[in-house]
């Protein structure tokens, strides 16, 4: 088969589209052969070494396709059914993930356990079913099963480019939420109205246009995926009683902790990393009925993956880098 594969840790010049070995489904397991897949931040984390993963290894969390095989012991599909797959495989109450823990989806063919494949419906393109899983799955424990987002609270998105910030638009749109994003870029902003935003602000005003917009009190939540950058915004821009949810720091993990203002304000941190699979499915759920639609930034060939890479690492997207892969 085709796959993009690393033999070593580095830049986009570490990827290498080349045949790998044709994989078999293993007791338990469906063979996917995947029609597209997605890039996510971490697909760049485990190309450069953060963390250094076993060589060679297939990046990839999120991927779509049709049953290719079956192993032995599973039931309810069949060959040519039209599936996505849930890229979080729980086992001992821990997440592993695909691309990460194990060979992922930037590959023709990819065996995965029986429970983490979902029938994909006829509705809903290959490209949008991979856009989806991660960030959504994501995106959706941070405001559901963390932060318990209620109809018309106010939420903090930073950075409206990257694909958690423009599924948790999306989500909490779809669950009733005023949504105030950010974005260096005018293009993003104007771009994150259209998809529902109810105010969109530059990055450098944000704690400002924030006070203004929601009338001086502040957001109820704030989705913090950026760190260093923006935690003392995150914690100003909080209302009273606000809960800040962490699921990342692409600017840096030690900002200044600015305690000060959780204990004045009596704010809630909450950490928050991937999800489970009543995650998924809740997100799935918002996917399935039309309530929330992943953004589809750019559709290449999986052989143009080193393109790909450099198009998130420069943070020209706005929602997710889609690979559509051959037949």
């Amino acid at each position: 088969m085709k796959a993009v594969r690393i033999h070593e840790d580095g830049g986009p010049e570490v990827l290498r589209y080349e045949d790998a070995p044709d994989p078999r489904p293993a007791p338990g397991e469906v063979l996917v052969r995947l029609r597209a897949a997605s890039l996510n931040h971490l697909d760049v984390w485990v190309r450069k070494g953060l963390p250094s993963v076993p060589k060679p290894r297939i990046l990839g969390a999120d991927g779509a396709g049709l049953v290719e095989e079956l192993g032995d012991g599973v039931t309810g599909f069949s060959p040519g059914d039209r599936v996505v797959i849930n890229p979080g495989i729980e086992h001992d109450g821990r997440i592993s993930v695909i691309g990460e823990h194990s060979d992922g989806t930037h590959a023709e063919l990819l065996p995965v356990p029986a429970s983490n494949v979902y029938p994909l419906d006829d509705g809903i393109s290959f490209e949008d079913a991979a856009a989806f899983p991660l960030v959504f799955e994501t995106a959706y424990r941070m405001l559901v099963t963390r932060a318990a987002l209620r109809e018309g609270e106010w939420v903090l998105v930073w950075g409206i480019g990257g694909g958690v910030a423009t599924a948790s638009l999306a989500i909490a749109k779809a669950l009733g939420g005023r949504v105030v994003v950010t974005s260096t870029s005018d293009e993003k902003l104007a771009r994150a109205v259209e998809l529902g935003a109810d105010a969109a602000v530059p990055t450098a005003d944000a704690v400002a246009r924030v006070k203004e917009v929601t009338g001086s009190r502040g957001v109820d939540v704030v989705v913090e995926h950026v760190g260093a950058a923006t935690w003392a915004s995150s914690l100003q821009a909080a209302a009273q009683g606000g809960r800040i949810c962490v699921c990342g720091a692409t600017s840096g993990p030690n900002p200044p902790a600015s305690l000060h203002r959780i204990w004045w304000k009596q704010l809630t941190v909450l950490g928050s990393t991937m999800g489970t699979r009543e995650d998924f499915e809740g997100a799935y759920d918002l996917v399935r009925s039309g309530r929330a639609r992943p953004v589809v930034d750019e559709v290449l060939p999986l052989s143009e993956i080193r393109a790909a890479h450099e198009r998130l690492e420069a943070g020209e997207q706005l929602g997710k880098i889609v690979l559509r892969i051959p037949n």
